[in-house]
């Protein structure tokens, strides 16, 4: 049964949110009184949909069911938490709350204020201890930090409740020491939001110019090391202490005018408003939010590969979630195909007539194979101690159409073995739709020698195992073909 989240207030930040929880595989209720909230969301998940699997390399949960509600106490029914999203007025959310604590009580709710402390949120509450901060960043269904915030009114078990949800949705947890307004991603923000706006108010640059300033310079490096570890890097083999050294008499400096504030009036509103259009302008919004989240996508998938940064946060979720398939895969032999891989069509999958990609059919085929590696004893530490299966021949055929978002499943055949090799059929599966079949022939190597030798005993005892417990099934269909040739 899938788990509940409710969602008060569905603009740009809750629906992030419902986006988050849906694609995570919870069920969730929204309500928001503004009858245009339904297109919006649809227009914000439509989004998410493109993204986010893009980050994963394992199958994304069946998505939850999303239901719009008309009143608090309808959408919190049977939620196991709630995101709070409504506008930053205090008087509203602690009506949001007491609505909320009467409908559902004991749930938990988190708020995305971007600046009231917890302790602000819980006031007049009966049970202000379910009240907590997670406050997310923009595109909540992207960016992985949440800001998780308290008072002394929460107990160390609602706070670990909220980090632990927060993990199982794919997000990255940063759990604030004390309560302190506007917690650390906007403390820092609003320093640089501050100099900007002098910067722009005096004429020293324009939007366009402090905008490019950040994003192909500095901006590059805070996306993968922060503030402290750029710099640590500029001490150069010193290290900080030198950087400290060199850099510190710096911040006596009259460079910037951080204690001080450009008066907000009308003029400054027109001055960042104009140079924002001329900048900008020729994009829509949701242009714009797309071509965001594509490069979001590949900043991402960059720090995946290297498991550094936000990347480290993906593959950790991505391996959360993989145990759940692996855990549907087969583990002994049987008389029948083996199912050794499940797997989804990717946005990074499909060419330009929305297929899968002729690549990707192969990858399918070694994503079954090396699964059946693992089960047999040849996997990485079979491969590390020198020896390994290598492909020598391989033939597929397209039988079917995968796109965009179709979850296949690898059914694997051992049609012969002996102890230096064997011939494997794969079929990859849509639901009962064989969309391909592999057949490949795979020697057993030594790879410092570079020859053909035979199994290690209990690898082949292993794959003798399923070779003869198959060995009764009739020849897959298409088994043997060559390219051309009739059927």
């Amino acid at each position: 049964m899938a788990r509940k989240a409710a969602i008060i207030g569905g603009g740009v930040i809750g629906g992030g949110w419902a986006a988050r929880f849906l694609l995570n595989g919870w069920d969730v209720q929204v309500f928001d009184p503004d009858p245009e909230a339904e297109r919006k969301i649809a227009a914000v998940l439509t989004n998410a949909r493109l993204a986010l699997p893009a980050l994963s390399d394992v199958p994304m949960p069946p998505e939850g069911k999303l239901t719009f509600h008309g009143t608090i106490g309808e959408a919190v029914e049977g939620a196991e938490y709630v995101q709070e999203s409504v506008s930053e007025r205090i008087e509203l959310k602690h009506k949001v709350y007491a609505q909320l604590q009467q409908s559902n009580p004991g749930v938990l709710i988190g708020s995305s204020t971007s600046g009231f402390k917890a302790s602000d949120l819980q006031k007049g509450s009966p049970a202000p201890e379910n009240i907590i901060v997670a406050h997310p960043f923009n595109p909540v269904y992207l960016l992985p930090l949440s800001e998780i915030s308290g008072s002394e009114k929460n107990t160390p078990e609602t706070v670990e409740k909220t980090v632990q949800i927060m993990r199982d949705i794919g997000m990255f947890p940063l759990v604030i020491r004390n309560e302190i307004d506007a917690f650390l991603g906007n403390r820092f923000l609003e320093a640089v939001w501050r100099e900007a706006l002098w910067m722009l108010k005096d004429g020293i640059a324009t939007t366009e110019e402090i905008d490019e300033a950040i994003r192909m310079g500095f901006g590059l490096r805070w996306g993968q090391m922060g503030l402290f570890e750029t710099y640590r890097i500029a001490g150069g083999e010193a290290g900080m202490k030198h950087f400290m050294a060199q850099f510190g008499p710096a911040l006596k400096w009259p460079w910037t005018k951080l204690m001080d504030v450009p008066e907000f009036n009308d003029e400054l509103v027109e001055l960042v408003a104009s140079q924002s259009d001329a900048q900008s302008g020729q994009y829509g919004i949701r242009e714009l939010e797309r071509i965001r989240d594509q490069n979001l996508v590949g900043f991402l998938r960059v720090l995946k590969e290297r498991n550094w940064g936000a990347g480290k946060v993906l593959r950790e979720h991505d391996e959360r979630r993989a145990a759940a398939f692996h855990a549907e895969t087969d583990s002994a032999p049987k008389a029948a195909p083996l199912v050794m891989a499940h797997m989804q069509v990717l946005p990074g999958w499909i060419d330009y007539n929305g297929h899968m990609t002729e690549s990707r059919y192969y990858f399918a085929n070694s994503e079954a194979i090396d699964a059946f590696l693992r089960l047999i004893g040849a996997g990485m530490d079979y491969v590390a101690a020198g020896h390994s299966f290598y492909s020598a021949e391989t033939h597929i055929r397209h039988l079917g159409e995968a796109r965009l978002g179709d979850r296949l499943r690898g059914e694997l055949q051992i049609i012969s073995a002996d102890e230096k090799r064997f011939r494997s059929f794969v079929w990859i599966m849509k639901g009962d739709e064989c969309v391909a079949t592999v057949e490949q022939l795979c020697l057993h190597v030594d790879s410092k020698q570079g020859k053909t030798v035979p199994a290690a005993p209990e690898v082949w005892a292993r794959l003798r195992a399923v070779a003869e417990a198959q060995a009764g099934l009739p020849l897959p269909d298409g088994a043997g073909r060559a390219v051309g040739q009739k059927k």
